[in-house]
């Protein structure tokens, strides 16, 4: 039987022509004196996309991007060269420019390329979600969320419809004597409405994917009629929504998407290469109190089929469940092998690098706090005046301070324990230790995001997740419309 490291060797190495032994004397010849570490990353890509606006379909398009990034490490530098051509005089090319890095030093082992079968921690399917639908179902499931979305509601007046697939095959050979290999499918659809009262104009979007393919789409709970009605019911509660309270209030978050906040102000400063410079605030804190007790964060890169999951990171690492605060203590960060070694620690898992013409960096894969004791209800219920908050747009942290402003683009008063008018222009100003600090209720419920999250960090992008329970934090500070509360 095939493996998935079979399946990417024979489609990248075969397509190239590069044979293992050709590997290993490249990887070898990366090794000069000074380098510490080189890896070869293969990887092609196929995508596709399908656009419908306004009834009509205005787009489909295919690519499929190929190459070879080069990397050597020597000390804290870095040394990176890439080819957009999968044959082995551009790979010889690019390693030449790589090994340019080299310092004085000695030379470090070269080990044997062993093969790191992902067996039976598979996560998803090794398939191409392009292949699972043909051209006329593709543009039959568009104008089948297009009508959902205008059977909804009498007020929608305009409707946007976007379906992408895509195919990501990696291959990564190692001077440690790695040689992993991964085939990742990912789809994504995303329903966006206009719906319009009494001259007044509102929209919102809604979608979900994951690794898989589309049939997704076509499942008995029709989670696509579903994404057009929750994009619908989104945009009519802006039209009813009253201007925002400001000041220093209570707020409770709603589970899901909510984690995207714990994602930008707290996992960014957990990952290894901010720690290591000495660049985020939770720098040197490995064993300190750094959030309330009730707070456990995670970042899993083992789910199945979630859109921030892997079966082994960009370095050939398997992916794995990593704990980073426990009960409120800071107990580990995110780490590559660069890292990792310049800290002396392990890896992580959660090396990523947007495409092999990028180098990789730690990132975050699927990140959440696990849920507590209190009941959801319990919770909004403890909130004499308040905001609950449930569901978030974009949002900036600064990771040094852990600061952070964040937009909420669906949110409720909080009046004597119960949920009140919907809310606009309402903003979040923290920081994120502070906040985490303050958190005092932890729901019982937990949840995921619909698999639609994109993290950036230094003009990279990669797919994650986000989660957490309903939790409510005693006070942030709310910028609003209509003066202090």
């Amino acid at each position: 039987m095939q493996t998935t490291l079979d399946l990417a060797s024979d489609t990248l190495l075969g397509r190239a022509n590069i044979s293992a032994r050709q590997l290993e004397t490249t990887l070898s010849g990366l090794m000069v004196p000074g380098v510490d570490y080189a890896d070869l990353y293969f990887q092609m890509q196929k995508s596709e996309t399908w656009l419908l606006e306004d009834g009509v379909v205005r787009n489909a398009g295919a690519s499929t991007a190929q190459g070879v990034g080069v990397r050597a490490l020597a000390g804290e530098q870095t040394g990176f060269a890439y080819a957009d051509e999968l044959a082995f005089p551009m790979l010889a090319q690019a390693s030449k420019a790589a090994a340019a890095i080299a310092r004085e030093g000695k030379t470090a082992r070269m080990n044997a390329l062993t093969r790191r079968d992902i067996g039976p921690a598979v996560r998803y399917r090794p398939i191409d979600p392009a292949a699972t639908l043909n051209a006329e179902a593709k543009v039959a499931l568009l104008h089948y969320a297009d009508k959902a979305a205008r059977d909804a509601d009498s007020r929608v007046t305009r409707v946007t419809v976007s379906l992408a697939g895509s195919s990501d095959t990696m291959l990564v050979a190692a001077s440690d004597g790695t040689l992993a290999g991964d085939v990742r499918p990912m789809v994504r659809l995303n329903v966006s409405v206009q719906v319009e009262e009494n001259g007044k104009r509102e929209s919102a979007s809604a979608g979900g994917g994951g690794r898989l393919g589309y049939d997704i789409y076509s499942g008995p709970d029709d989670p696509v009629a579903g994404y057009a009605h929750e994009a619908v019911r989104r945009a009519l509660v802006r039209l009813a929504a009253e201007p925002a309270p400001a000041g220093a209030l209570p707020v409770v978050m709603s589970p899901g998407w909510s984690g995207v906040l714990l994602h930008e102000a707290v996992g960014h400063g957990l990952e290894g290469d901010f720690n290591r410079r000495g660049a985020s605030n939770y720098a040197g804190k490995i064993g300190q109190k750094v959030a309330s007790d009730l707070c456990t964060v995670v970042d899993d890169g083992t789910l199945e089929g979630r859109r921030g999951s892997l079966a082994v990171d960009d370095e050939g690492t398997p992916a794995a469940v990593n704990t980073l605060i426990e009960n409120g203590v800071l107990v580990g960060y995110m780490q590559d092998k660069h890292n990792a070694r310049l800290m002396g620690t392990a890896p992580t898992g959660n090396a990523r690098r947007e495409s092999y013409a990028y180098t990789v960096m730690p990132r975050m894969t699927n990140t959440y706090m696990r849920p507590g004791d209190s009941d959801p209800g319990d919770i909004i219920a403890s909130v004499e005046s308040g905001i609950y908050a449930a569901h978030f747009g974009g949002g900036s942290v600064d990771i040094t301070s852990g600061n952070f402003v964040f937009s909420c683009d669906e949110a409720y008063r909080i009046e004597n324990g119960k949920l009140g008018a919907p809310l606009k222009g309402v903003t979040l100003i923290g920081n994120g230790p502070e906040v985490m600090g303050r958190v005092s209720m932890v729901g019982n419920d937990w949840a995921l995001d619909t698999g639609v999250g994109v993290c950036g960090k230094n003009g990279q992008s990669v797919p994650v997740g986000v989660g957490q329970p309903t939790l409510k934090v005693d006070s942030i500070t709310v910028g609003g419309t209509e003066g202090a509360a």
